[in-house]
């Protein structure tokens, strides 16, 4: 039986791998963004999620079985995350046409549900880990939760089924995307190769020490469809990760060997990523232009505030995957792999050399 979806942040990582995997089991995707993208099987629809009318407007004729939410903008505060956060997602599911036969809705958090917010990363009472989904929220303001209330109030009113997935932090591919390890770790190493300064580690003792996962976009994308498909998945929250564990000093030998380059140990300084990379724009500009390469502006590749504040983290972080592999989802991503074939993506697409 033929199937809608719609992607809501289809340009993102998340939201393009997931309407990537869509086309690929049959699926009918439109995926919503602020600016068309063009991707295969996939019609785009261009809206702003913060403009309740023009999002209504924009999805008067969609009527999805399945509503992918991918999305969320970083704002200066976390008030202005809550507010602005959790009023996308109350624009965007009071805009759909009430549902004329079943419908899911996922919404995709992350581990700041129990790691808590950017103001208090990391701060503070925390869960033990694993974390494990039956972890409450923690007692603090978070935009995470700001959005489950939404889609939960939703739900009732309409009568849809939910699911939300919290990933660890994300291995994919995508431009300008505000959260992006894989291609700010690409784009270090390859200045650390062009010009011999040492790829340092720039995190903590914990996380260089400690035992650590990740999600690949992929995987995510899997598990997405899998509880959209699933009736013993409805109304649940669940974490997503690879599968696998390891500590970041494998994984950061693991990485300077891709790019042909000498990992520096930690020493027990911690060196943050964005001050090792403050005055980087134009010596990757010029990488660019000698390359030939797709993107010379380094804020569109490289996120340097996000990866320091996942390794920069006091703390191991692991995450439970048992409520999920209970329920029948078994699929596993050695994340090496992952972080290789995102390499060979982002060479593929002339964005590193």
């Amino acid at each position: 039986m033929a199937r809608t979806a719609l992607v809501v942040g289809a340009s993102g990582i998340v939201g393009s791998a997931t309407a990537a995997l869509l086309v690929e089991r049959g699926w009918t995707v439109h995926g919503l963004a602020r600016r068309a993208v063009a991707q295969a099987g996939v019609t785009p629809v261009v809206t702003d999620l913060q403009d309740a009318a023009a999002t209504a407007g924009a999805l008067a004729r969609i009527d999805p079985d399945a509503v992918f939410i991918t999305t969320w903008l970083r704002q200066d505060s976390e008030a202005a995350n809550i507010r602005v956060n959790a009023a996308m997602v109350r624009n965007l599911l009071d805009a759909l046409p009430k549902p004329t036969r079943p419908r899911h809705v996922a919404l995709v958090t992350g581990l700041k549900h129990y790691l808590g917010p950017f103001e208090s990363y990391g701060k503070g009472a925390l869960p033990q880990t694993p974390f494990r989904e039956e972890q409450g929220r923690l007692d603090v303001e978070n935009f995470y939760y700001a959005q489950e209330d939404e889609l939960f109030a939703a739900a009732a009113r309409d009568g849809f089924g939910w699911s939300v997935h919290r990933p660890h932090t994300v291995i994919g591919m995508a431009v300008g995307n505000a959260m992006n390890m894989g291609t700010t770790l690409a784009v270090h190493a390859t200045i650390c190769r062009e010009t011999g300064r040492p790829f340092t580690f720039p995190g903590s003792a914990a996380q260089w020490n400690g035992l650590t996962d990740m999600t690949d976009a992929g995987q995510l994308a899997r598990h997405l469809l899998w509880a959209a498909q699933t009736p013993a998945a409805r109304d649940e929250a669940f974490n997503v990760v690879n599968g696998d564990v390891f500590r970041w000093q494998w994984m950061w030998g693991r990485i300077a060997d891709w790019f042909g380059i000498a990992a520096v140990p930690f020493d027990g300084v911690v060196r943050p990523l964005e001050q090792q990379m403050a005055d980087d724009a134009d010596v990757w500009r010029g990488i660019a232009e000698r390359h030939g390469l797709a993107e010379a502006d380094l804020s569109r590749l490289a996120s340097p505030w996000h990866t320091d504040a996942d390794l920069g983290r006091p703390i191991e972080v692991v995450t439970d995957m048992g409520k999920s592999r209970r329920l029948g989802f078994t699929e596993y991503r050695a994340t090496d792999d992952a972080f290789f074939d995102l390499f060979a993506r982002l060479r593929a697409a002339r964005l590193i050399p």
